[in-house]
């Protein structure tokens, strides 16, 4: 499990709360804080909640990272610290129902795919049915295969599933067995994606972060886009994964990683078009 948080603690009490709630599932934390004081490990509720996963076997690894270099950059020094062979980037304002993280591992051993993704859902939306948001759904049918999703590629109209509380709409639709999931095609999943680490460092992980200004966001659509490519990636249903709704703490996202990270894949387009 790795967890980047900056500036929370009433919403990375409730995420390590949702952790400590896993079944059949062992694990091991990293948490890395980039706030000022760097003692968020240390507020009573996040300090109780990283109490509870040791007392479970669970260890938790508590890292301070000040130097604000971008989103990338901390997610690719906590991929630095990971051992396992899966590892679960989760954002910390998402809580995280009991069995999803099996579920995740589940498909992903099953799959034999790069990435698993459960997609944070608004339960403050579940009046909110946007049909026209959800039409782009679709499940695998067959063995998942790698494919190519670019910004003004079919597969990148998939964004909008994730709005809202679209998949809980869509879920309900679906007949999925109690414990069960069922893979469905995605164009990214934002907050919460279960990586094959092998897979993920192959193709660079996120060490991309050095061709990005400090004010960035849609680092993990590259780092998704990279693996798919090459192994494919899923989302499942049902999600099991609820957006906590509180204010980003992402204030400065002037520049969208994907556009700057493949920018020579359009120049090429544009040479072969010439």
């Amino acid at each position: 499990m790795l967890i980047p948080t900056v500036g929370r603690t009433a919403e990375l009490a409730a995420t390590l709360a949702g952790l400590a709630a896993q079944t059949d599932v062992a694990f091991r934390l990293v948490l890395s804080d980039q706030s000022e004081t760097g003692d968020v490990a240390e507020r009573p509720a996040v300090a109780a909640m990283v109490r509870v996963l040791e007392a479970q076997g669970r260890p938790v690894t508590l890292l301070t990272h000040p130097e604000r270099r971008g989103l990338a950059e901390h997610r690719q020094f906590l991929l630095d610290h990971a051992e396992a062979g899966a590892v679960l980037f989760l954002d910390d304002d998402v809580w995280l129902e009991s069995g999803s993280v099996h579920r995740m591992l589940d498909a992903l051993r099953s799959l034999d795919t790069g990435f698993v993704g459960s997609a944070v859902q608004g339960l403050s939306y579940l009046q909110d049915r946007r049909p026209h948001e959800t039409e782009p759904f679709a499940l695998w049918d067959g063995p998942v295969v790698p494919e190519v999703v670019r910004r003004g590629t079919p597969g990148f109209d998939r964004w909008s599933l994730h709005n809202a509380a679209n998949l809980v709409h869509v879920a309900a639709g679906l007949d999925v067995e109690p414990g069960g999931w069922l893979p469905y095609r995605v164009a990214w999943v934002g907050a919460c994606a279960l990586y094959d680490r092998a897979a993920l460092e192959s193709v660079g992980g996120f060490r991309f972060w050095e061709s990005l200004p400090p004010g960035h966001a849609g680092e993990d659509v590259v780092a998704q886009w990279l693996v798919m490519e090459r192994f494919g990636g899923v989302g499942i249903v049902p999600s099991g994964a609820v957006h906590l709704e509180a204010p980003t703490t992402v204030t400065d996202r002037s520049v969208d990683a994907p556009d700057v990270v493949f920018a020579h894949e359009h120049g090429m387009q544009q040479e072969q078009q010439h």
